[in-house]
């Protein structure tokens, strides 16, 4: 893919966040990709499986935001940026919700081959993300 068609790409993917729209981000891998995620466990291969992990996330969060701060691409390596805001009101990792406000920022590491996403990993703290939806206690120091 050329850099403006990688461009393209997730210009198209930064519509489907906006629209929390899990079919069409998940319509952007390849069939046998794999996205290694905190929250997928470890990693969530095929389309379906990334489906539900987009779905999971956007259940919890049904307010979720994506500010994209950054967009690096070289070849067919892209690395986003991404500062992350939401509530939990849908539940989150099947806990009850408790309706507390999370931000968080995050990195997203892709490779693209022949016009979708072969491969992500996910970057960010988990842990900050359940303290911040009350799943974990944090003792102050």
């Amino acid at each position: 893919m050329t850099r403006d068609e990688i461009t393209e790409l997730f210009e198209k993917r930064k519509r489907a966040w906006q629209k929390l729209d899990a079919a069409a981000l998940a319509a952007d891998y390849s069939d046998g990709a794999t996205v290694d995620s905190p929250l997928a466990g470890g990693s969530a291969t095929g389309r379906d499986a990334i489906e539900k992990l987009y779905v999971t996330y956007f259940a919890a969060f049904p307010d979720l935001t994506f500010e994209h701060e950054m967009l690096l691409i070289d070849g067919d390596h892209v690395s986003q940026l991404l500062r992350v805001t939401g509530t939990d009101s849908g539940g989150f990792m099947g806990m009850a919700p408790t309706h507390r406000k999370i931000t968080f920022h995050c990195g997203f590491f892709y490779t693209v081959d022949n016009g979708r996403i072969s491969h992500e990993r996910r970057v960010y703290d988990f842990t900050g993300l359940l303290i911040q939806v009350g799943l974990l206690k944090a003792k102050p120091v």
